[in-house]
Protein backbone atom coordinates (compact mmCIF):
# COMPACT_ATOMS: atom_id res chain seq x y z
CA UNK A 1 0.00 0.00 0.00
CA UNK A 2 1.10 3.55 -0.26
CA UNK A 3 2.68 5.84 2.34
CA UNK A 4 0.63 8.45 3.73
CA UNK A 5 3.14 11.52 4.55
CA UNK A 6 0.52 14.04 4.87
CA UNK A 7 -2.51 14.54 5.52
CA UNK A 8 -3.71 15.97 2.02
CA UNK A 9 -2.89 12.49 0.76
CA UNK A 10 -5.91 10.87 1.93
CA UNK A 11 -8.86 10.36 -0.22
CA UNK A 12 -11.90 12.43 0.93
CA UNK A 13 -13.44 9.16 2.07
CA UNK A 14 -10.64 8.50 4.41
CA UNK A 15 -11.38 11.87 6.27
CA UNK A 16 -15.07 11.62 6.69
CA UNK A 17 -13.88 8.11 8.78
CA UNK A 18 -11.57 10.26 10.46
CA UNK A 19 -14.46 12.64 11.26
CA UNK A 20 -17.20 10.09 11.92
CA UNK A 21 -15.26 8.24 14.48
CA UNK A 22 -13.42 11.22 16.15
CA UNK A 23 -17.79 11.49 16.85
CA UNK A 24 -17.76 8.33 18.08
CA UNK A 25 -14.80 8.36 20.06
CA UNK A 26 -15.65 11.74 21.60
CA UNK A 27 -18.73 10.31 23.10
CA UNK A 28 -17.55 6.50 23.98
CA UNK A 29 -14.72 8.53 25.90
CA UNK A 30 -17.09 10.59 27.80
CA UNK A 31 -15.35 14.05 26.60
CA UNK A 32 -17.65 16.19 27.50
CA UNK A 33 -17.17 15.28 31.28
CA UNK A 34 -13.58 15.85 30.51
CA UNK A 35 -14.25 19.47 28.97
CA UNK A 36 -16.58 20.01 32.76
CA UNK A 37 -13.37 19.08 34.57
CA UNK A 38 -11.21 20.90 32.10
CA UNK A 39 -13.77 23.74 32.69
CA UNK A 40 -13.14 23.93 36.72
CA UNK A 41 -9.51 24.15 35.66
CA UNK A 42 -9.78 27.17 33.26
CA UNK A 43 -11.64 28.72 36.38
CA UNK A 44 -8.76 27.76 38.69
CA UNK A 45 -5.95 28.80 36.15
CA UNK A 46 -7.67 32.01 34.15
CA UNK A 47 -6.58 34.66 36.76
CA UNK A 48 -3.13 33.54 37.48
CA UNK A 49 -2.83 33.35 33.46
CA UNK A 50 -4.05 36.79 33.40
CA UNK A 51 -1.55 37.70 35.59
CA UNK A 52 1.33 36.64 33.33
CA UNK A 53 -0.11 37.85 30.25
CA UNK A 54 -0.98 41.73 31.51
CA UNK A 55 2.57 41.17 33.47
CA UNK A 56 4.14 40.49 29.94
CA UNK A 57 2.06 43.16 27.84
CA UNK A 58 2.85 45.40 30.74
CA UNK A 59 6.72 44.88 29.64
CA UNK A 60 6.78 44.65 26.38
CA UNK A 61 3.63 46.60 25.33
CA UNK A 62 1.69 49.40 27.09
CA UNK A 63 -1.61 50.54 28.34
CA UNK A 64 -2.89 50.43 24.67
CA UNK A 65 -2.12 47.17 24.54
CA UNK A 66 -4.05 45.81 27.95
CA UNK A 67 -7.40 48.16 26.38
CA UNK A 68 -6.89 46.30 22.95
CA UNK A 69 -6.47 42.81 25.16
CA UNK A 70 -10.08 43.79 26.86
CA UNK A 71 -11.52 44.77 22.85
CA UNK A 72 -11.03 41.76 21.50
CA UNK A 73 -12.30 39.64 24.33
CA UNK A 74 -15.63 41.68 24.31
CA UNK A 75 -15.69 41.06 19.99
CA UNK A 76 -14.24 37.22 20.45
CA UNK A 77 -16.58 35.81 23.49
CA UNK A 78 -19.40 36.54 25.52
CA UNK A 79 -20.48 39.64 27.27
CA UNK A 80 -20.22 37.90 30.53
CA UNK A 81 -16.62 36.68 29.58
CA UNK A 82 -15.54 40.28 29.30
CA UNK A 83 -17.72 41.31 32.44
CA UNK A 84 -15.84 38.08 34.50
CA UNK A 85 -11.71 39.65 33.49
CA UNK A 86 -12.62 43.56 33.14
CA UNK A 87 -11.93 44.03 36.89
CA UNK A 88 -9.43 41.43 37.73
CA UNK A 89 -7.40 42.87 34.45
CA UNK A 90 -7.91 46.53 35.94
CA UNK A 91 -6.45 44.99 39.02
CA UNK A 92 -3.87 43.73 38.02
CA UNK A 93 -2.97 46.72 35.85
CA UNK A 94 -2.86 48.87 38.90
CA UNK A 95 -0.83 46.55 41.26
CA UNK A 96 1.61 45.83 38.34
CA UNK A 97 3.88 48.54 38.65
CA UNK A 98 6.55 45.89 40.38
CA UNK A 99 10.05 45.76 39.16
CA UNK A 100 12.78 43.52 38.91
CA UNK A 101 12.63 40.13 41.09
CA UNK A 102 8.80 41.18 42.18
CA UNK A 103 7.97 40.99 38.46
CA UNK A 104 10.07 37.72 38.17
CA UNK A 105 8.32 36.03 40.93
CA UNK A 106 4.50 37.20 40.07
CA UNK A 107 5.07 35.42 36.59
CA UNK A 108 6.87 32.59 38.17
CA UNK A 109 3.83 32.17 40.49
CA UNK A 110 1.25 32.70 37.90
CA UNK A 111 2.97 30.55 35.66
CA UNK A 112 3.14 27.34 37.84
CA UNK A 113 -0.80 28.13 38.92
CA UNK A 114 -1.49 28.69 35.41
CA UNK A 115 0.10 25.19 34.34
CA UNK A 116 -2.74 23.65 36.14
CA UNK A 117 -5.06 23.33 33.81
CA UNK A 118 -1.99 22.26 30.90
CA UNK A 119 -1.56 19.34 33.45
CA UNK A 120 -5.62 18.49 33.00
CA UNK A 121 -5.76 18.71 29.36
CA UNK A 122 -2.74 16.54 29.59
CA UNK A 123 -4.64 13.70 31.24
CA UNK A 124 -7.58 14.02 29.41
CA UNK A 125 -5.11 13.80 26.07
CA UNK A 126 -3.66 10.54 27.41
CA UNK A 127 -7.55 9.20 27.55
CA UNK A 128 -7.88 10.41 23.72
CA UNK A 129 -5.18 8.46 22.45
CA UNK A 130 -5.84 5.50 25.29
CA UNK A 131 -1.74 5.74 26.52
CA UNK A 132 -0.87 5.87 30.68
CA UNK A 133 1.72 8.80 31.31
CA UNK A 134 4.90 7.43 31.78
CA UNK A 135 6.70 11.01 31.75
CA UNK A 136 8.27 11.53 35.16
CA UNK A 137 7.04 14.65 37.56
CA UNK A 138 10.50 16.17 37.02
CA UNK A 139 10.20 16.16 33.41
CA UNK A 140 5.81 16.49 33.08
CA UNK A 141 5.84 19.66 35.86
CA UNK A 142 8.42 21.68 33.79
CA UNK A 143 7.05 20.89 30.39
CA UNK A 144 3.67 21.45 31.26
CA UNK A 145 5.17 25.42 32.76
CA UNK A 146 7.22 25.61 29.22
CA UNK A 147 3.37 24.93 27.48
CA UNK A 148 1.76 27.81 29.30
CA UNK A 149 4.62 30.22 28.93
CA UNK A 150 4.92 29.71 25.21
CA UNK A 151 1.01 29.90 24.82
CA UNK A 152 1.14 33.17 26.65
CA UNK A 153 3.85 34.53 24.89
CA UNK A 154 2.61 33.75 21.59
CA UNK A 155 -1.09 35.69 22.67
CA UNK A 156 1.00 38.47 24.20
CA UNK A 157 3.53 39.15 20.76
CA UNK A 158 0.47 39.26 18.72
CA UNK A 159 -1.58 41.32 21.07
CA UNK A 160 1.35 43.73 21.09
CA UNK A 161 1.84 43.73 16.94
CA UNK A 162 -1.88 44.60 16.76
CA UNK A 163 -1.80 47.58 19.11
CA UNK A 164 1.43 48.47 16.97
CA UNK A 165 0.78 48.10 13.75
CA UNK A 166 -2.35 49.76 13.63
CA UNK A 167 -0.90 53.25 14.53
CA UNK A 168 2.35 52.80 12.39
CA UNK A 169 -0.02 51.58 9.50
CA UNK A 170 -1.97 54.48 9.44
CA UNK A 171 1.30 56.95 9.53
CA UNK A 172 2.29 55.28 6.35
CA UNK A 173 -0.94 55.53 4.71
CA UNK A 174 -1.08 59.20 5.91
CA UNK A 175 1.67 59.75 4.35
CA UNK A 176 0.84 58.19 0.82
CA UNK A 177 -3.05 59.68 1.09
CA UNK A 178 -4.68 56.52 2.25
CA UNK A 179 -4.44 56.50 6.09
CA UNK A 180 -7.95 56.06 6.64
CA UNK A 181 -8.07 53.38 4.10
CA UNK A 182 -5.15 51.67 5.62
CA UNK A 183 -6.89 51.79 8.96
CA UNK A 184 -9.76 49.81 7.82
CA UNK A 185 -8.07 47.00 5.55
CA UNK A 186 -5.65 46.56 9.31
CA UNK A 187 -8.95 46.52 11.15
CA UNK A 188 -10.44 43.69 8.69
CA UNK A 189 -6.84 42.09 8.55
CA UNK A 190 -6.35 41.47 12.08
CA UNK A 191 -9.32 39.16 12.55
CA UNK A 192 -7.54 36.75 10.50
CA UNK A 193 -4.03 37.26 12.26
CA UNK A 194 -5.94 36.35 15.56
CA UNK A 195 -7.77 33.04 13.87
CA UNK A 196 -4.21 31.99 12.94
CA UNK A 197 -2.88 32.43 16.64
CA UNK A 198 -5.55 30.86 17.90
CA UNK A 199 -5.02 27.36 15.91
CA UNK A 200 -1.25 27.90 17.04
CA UNK A 201 -1.87 28.28 20.50
CA UNK A 202 -4.25 24.95 20.16
CA UNK A 203 -1.77 23.09 17.99
CA UNK A 204 0.88 23.66 20.51
CA UNK A 205 -0.95 21.87 22.94
CA UNK A 206 -1.75 19.07 20.95
CA UNK A 207 1.55 18.79 20.15
CA UNK A 208 2.97 18.06 23.61
CA UNK A 209 0.55 17.09 25.59
CA UNK A 210 -0.27 13.11 24.95
CA UNK A 211 2.35 10.82 25.87
CA UNK A 212 2.11 9.82 22.46
CA UNK A 213 4.65 10.49 19.47
CA UNK A 214 3.19 12.72 16.95
CA UNK A 215 4.68 12.53 13.14
CA UNK A 216 4.88 15.96 12.44
CA UNK A 217 2.92 19.25 13.44
CA UNK A 218 0.97 18.75 9.78
CA UNK A 219 -1.10 15.73 11.42
CA UNK A 220 -2.50 17.64 14.32
CA UNK A 221 -2.98 21.60 12.60
CA UNK A 222 -6.48 20.11 11.13
CA UNK A 223 -7.40 19.02 14.54
CA UNK A 224 -6.40 22.69 15.70
CA UNK A 225 -8.30 24.14 12.36
CA UNK A 226 -11.39 22.26 13.61
CA UNK A 227 -11.17 23.10 16.77
CA UNK A 228 -11.53 26.88 16.38
CA UNK A 229 -14.02 26.77 13.96
CA UNK A 230 -16.19 25.18 16.16
CA UNK A 231 -15.88 27.48 18.96
CA UNK A 232 -15.89 30.33 16.92
CA UNK A 233 -19.23 29.42 15.20
CA UNK A 234 -20.37 27.57 18.91
CA UNK A 235 -19.27 30.93 20.64
CA UNK A 236 -21.40 33.14 18.11
CA UNK A 237 -24.38 30.50 18.60
CA UNK A 238 -24.25 30.63 22.63
CA UNK A 239 -24.02 34.72 22.26
CA UNK A 240 -26.97 34.64 19.91
CA UNK A 241 -28.90 32.35 22.14
CA UNK A 242 -28.24 33.92 25.47
CA UNK A 243 -29.25 37.43 24.06
CA UNK A 244 -32.77 36.34 22.65
CA UNK A 245 -34.38 33.35 24.35
CA UNK A 246 -32.10 32.37 27.28
CA UNK A 247 -33.16 33.32 30.86
CA UNK A 248 -30.66 32.84 33.37
CA UNK A 249 -31.31 36.17 34.75
CA UNK A 250 -34.78 34.32 35.81
CA UNK A 251 -32.88 31.39 37.26
CA UNK A 252 -29.92 32.27 38.71
CA UNK A 253 -30.08 35.83 39.25
CA UNK A 254 -27.08 37.72 40.50
CA UNK A 255 -25.05 34.65 39.40
CA UNK A 256 -26.21 34.60 36.21
CA UNK A 257 -23.29 36.36 34.30
CA UNK A 258 -20.95 33.68 36.33
CA UNK A 259 -22.69 30.94 35.00
CA UNK A 260 -22.76 32.43 31.55
CA UNK A 261 -19.10 32.67 31.47
CA UNK A 262 -18.98 29.11 33.16
CA UNK A 263 -21.09 27.55 30.02
CA UNK A 264 -19.31 29.70 27.36
CA UNK A 265 -15.61 27.94 29.00
CA UNK A 266 -17.46 24.57 29.12
CA UNK A 267 -18.19 24.79 25.50
CA UNK A 268 -14.96 26.27 24.62
CA UNK A 269 -12.95 23.20 26.32
CA UNK A 270 -15.47 20.72 24.20
CA UNK A 271 -14.49 22.59 21.13
CA UNK A 272 -10.86 22.12 21.79
CA UNK A 273 -10.86 18.45 23.00
CA UNK A 274 -13.05 17.16 19.90
CA UNK A 275 -10.74 18.47 17.85
CA UNK A 276 -7.75 16.83 19.54
CA UNK A 277 -10.12 13.64 19.23
CA UNK A 278 -10.00 14.38 15.21
CA UNK A 279 -6.17 14.77 14.88
CA UNK A 280 -5.67 11.03 16.90
CA UNK A 281 -8.15 10.10 14.61
CA UNK A 282 -6.70 10.84 11.61
CA UNK A 283 -3.65 9.70 12.61
CA UNK A 284 -5.34 6.25 13.27
CA UNK A 285 -6.88 6.70 9.42
CA UNK A 286 -3.57 7.22 7.99
CA UNK A 287 -2.14 4.08 9.25
CA UNK A 288 -5.47 2.30 8.59
CA UNK A 289 -5.02 3.34 4.82
CA UNK A 290 -1.29 2.30 5.08
CA UNK A 291 -2.25 -0.81 6.36
CA UNK A 292 -0.10 -0.38 9.16
CA UNK A 293 -1.38 -0.74 12.84
CA UNK A 294 1.55 -1.18 15.15
CA UNK A 295 0.64 -1.75 18.50
CA UNK A 296 2.66 1.02 20.85
CA UNK A 297 1.96 4.22 18.25
CA UNK A 298 -0.89 5.39 20.35
CA UNK A 299 -4.17 3.33 20.61
CA UNK A 300 -6.83 2.23 19.99
CA UNK A 301 -5.84 1.07 17.01
CA UNK A 302 -8.29 0.41 13.84
CA UNK A 303 -10.32 -2.70 14.31
CA UNK A 304 -10.88 -5.30 11.48
CA UNK A 305 -14.68 -3.43 11.05
CA UNK A 306 -12.70 -0.24 9.99
CA UNK A 307 -10.14 -1.98 8.26
CA UNK A 308 -13.00 -3.28 5.65
CA UNK A 309 -14.69 -0.13 5.43
CA UNK A 310 -11.46 1.46 3.46
CA UNK A 311 -10.76 -0.30 0.57
CA UNK A 312 -8.30 1.03 -1.76
CA UNK A 313 -9.17 3.26 -4.67
CA UNK A 314 -11.74 1.48 -6.90
CA UNK A 315 -12.53 -1.50 -4.73
CA UNK A 316 -15.53 -2.09 -2.83
CA UNK A 317 -15.80 -1.93 0.81
CA UNK A 318 -16.10 -5.75 2.47
CA UNK A 319 -18.85 -5.89 4.94
CA UNK A 320 -18.06 -4.60 8.33
CA UNK A 321 -18.28 -6.57 11.14
CA UNK A 322 -20.64 -6.97 13.85
CA UNK A 323 -18.68 -5.55 16.91
CA UNK A 324 -17.68 -1.84 16.59
CA UNK A 325 -14.14 -0.15 17.98
CA UNK A 326 -14.69 1.47 21.62
CA UNK A 327 -12.12 3.27 23.26
CA UNK A 328 -11.99 0.47 25.92
CA UNK A 329 -12.03 -2.91 23.89
CA UNK A 330 -8.29 -3.90 23.66
CA UNK A 331 -6.14 -3.11 20.49
CA UNK A 332 -4.68 -5.13 17.18
CA UNK A 333 -1.64 -7.07 17.60
CA UNK A 334 -1.66 -8.36 14.46
CA UNK A 335 1.98 -7.48 12.83
CA UNK A 336 1.63 -5.34 9.59
CA UNK A 337 1.73 -6.81 6.31
CA UNK A 338 5.20 -6.67 4.97
CA UNK A 339 7.47 -2.93 3.99
CA UNK A 340 4.66 -1.17 5.58
CA UNK A 341 6.15 1.68 7.01
CA UNK A 342 4.95 4.62 9.31
CA UNK A 343 3.45 7.82 8.51
CA UNK A 344 6.85 9.16 8.75
CA UNK A 345 7.77 12.18 6.25
CA UNK A 346 11.27 10.57 5.68
CA UNK A 347 10.48 8.85 2.88
CA UNK A 348 12.20 5.64 4.30
CA UNK A 349 9.45 2.46 4.41
CA UNK A 350 10.90 1.42 7.47
CA UNK A 351 9.77 -1.46 9.68
CA UNK A 352 6.63 -1.32 12.27
CA UNK A 353 6.99 -2.12 15.67
CA UNK A 354 5.72 -5.62 15.91
CA UNK A 355 3.72 -7.63 18.81
CA UNK A 356 6.49 -8.67 20.41
CA UNK A 357 7.85 -4.98 21.26
CA UNK A 358 6.41 -3.11 24.10
CA UNK A 359 3.83 -0.64 24.00
CA UNK A 360 6.24 1.94 25.16
CA UNK A 361 8.22 1.27 22.54
CA UNK A 362 7.08 4.43 19.91
CA UNK A 363 5.71 6.61 22.94
CA UNK A 364 8.22 9.72 23.83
Amino acid sequence: MERVDRPADLTVRAWWHALRDAAKSFHANHLTDNAAALTYYSVLSIFPGLIVLVSLLGVLGNEGTIDSFLKIIDQLGSQSAVDAVQEPVTEIVESSNAAGIALVLGITGGLWSASGYVGAFMRASNEIYAVEEERPFWKLRPLQIVITLVMTLILALVLIALVLTGPLTKAIGDEVGVGDTALTVFSIAKWPILFVMVIGVIGVLYRFSPNARHEGMRWILPGSLLATVLWLAASAGFSLYVANFGSYGNTYGSLAGAIVFLIWLWITNVAVLFGAQFAAELERTAMAAEGATPPGEFAPFVSPARDAELPPEGGEAAPPQDEERTPSEGYSTSAPPAGAGSISGSGSSGSAVGPEDPPAARRR
